[in-house]
């Protein structure tokens, strides 16, 4: 999963001075949200083609990570596990995904957007959100660029 999601940023996020693409979950971050029990993995014949990692708070699954293996991105494969987590997240009793990604750039805030998701404006109800926004404006990445998405299952 690190090789993936090293490999995805790289190719995502070239031109984005802002992102380190060698910056990424470690083995041991992954392993400790898989076993939270909401991870999704995709497979082009035999090789992990990508993955989503999502992690429950209360009534809602925050989505951690999606990445796709760069030969394997326009093909449907992050909707897919997107919509699986939906699907997943639905049948487990939660209330929404969250997020929090670009929101200009096309294949991170409007990606969301055509998957239900909506930026979350009130971010002072909604602290848990806030507080992970201004911890990755602590790790670096620009405020004015980053927000918080929903999308209510109901």
């Amino acid at each position: 999963m690190p090789a993936i999601e090293r490999a995805a940023a790289a190719a995502a996020f070239a031109a984005e001075p802002s992102i380190d693409p060698a910056h990424t979950r470690s083995e041991a971050d992954y392993a400790r949200l898989i076993r939270k029990g909401h991870s999704l993995v995709a497979h082009v014949g035999e090789a992990l083609a990508g993955f989503l990692v999502a992690e429950p708070f209360r009534r809602e699954l925050h989505i951690w990570e999606m990445d796709v293996e760069p030969a394997h991105q326009g093909q449907g494969i992050g909707a897919g596990l997107v919509r699986a987590a939906q699907i997943d997240a639905r049948n487990t009793g939660f209330k929404a995904l969250t997020l929090t990604t670009f929101r200009d750039l096309p294949w991170n805030g409007p990606f969301y957007e055509r998957l239900g998701f909506e930026e979350v404006t009130a971010l002072d109800a909604h602290l848990r959100l806030s507080g992970e926004l201004a911890n990755e404006v602590d790790d670096g990445l620009p405020a004015d660029r980053r927000c918080a998405m929903i999308c209510f299952l109901d």
